[in-house]
């Protein structure tokens, strides 16, 4: 009895879904006419292509903006910082690991051989490598200064940004 209601539901719910799908669409047709016989409207013109105007620089002999400004009393101070000693060595061939960021290297454990602690890093591009004290990485001239279990300690010499270098010290440390 309760299958015999179901049909019954069902068809009541397919004649009401084909009753509301009628054939009149002349409301339609008559809406589509009167757009047609509309006359269309005037295209707007394209507007006005202004022509280049050209500038010549006039202030090529005023004081750069990226240059400091020179001071009398700034120059013995530039040159004592300048003279500090702190320099790279250009004339030694670089190491691999000198081509990556230090933030793209990732430390990954250590190693003790022969009574020397190697610390492992992989590179950016997943290769594996075992650096010690005195090794180069990094593209700041980073010396490694020491290992210990959790973290590459690292010398770089940096400019200064007055003509000179300085150091300033980083670390790589064991990834996660």
């Amino acid at each position: 009895m309760a299958s015999r209601r179901m049909q019954i539901g069902a068809l009541a719910i397919m004649v009401m879904a084909l009753s509301a799908c009628s054939s009149d669409i002349s409301d339609l047709e008559r809406f589509v006419a009167a757009e047609k016989a509309k006359r269309p409207g005037p295209i707007e013109p394209l507007p006005q292509v202004q022509p280049y105007e050209t500038y010549t620089y006039q202030a090529q002999n005023l004081r750069s903006p990226f240059v400091p400004e020179s001071q009398p009393d700034a120059g013995p101070v530039v040159q004592a910082q300048n003279g500090s000693g702190i320099q790279p060595d250009f004339n030694r061939n670089r190491e691999y690991l000198e081509s990556f960021p230090l933030d793209a290297l990732k430390m990954v454990g250590t190693i003790e051989a022969g009574g020397r602690t190697y610390a492992v890093v992989v590179d950016a591009d997943g290769a594996v490598h075992r650096v010690r004290p005195g090794n180069y990485l990094g593209q700041n001239h980073g010396r490694i200064v020491s290992i210990s279990d959790t973290t590459i300690a690292v010398t770089e010499i940096i400019p200064d940004g007055l003509g000179g270098w300085m150091e300033r010290q980083a670390a790589v440390s064991l990834g996660e």
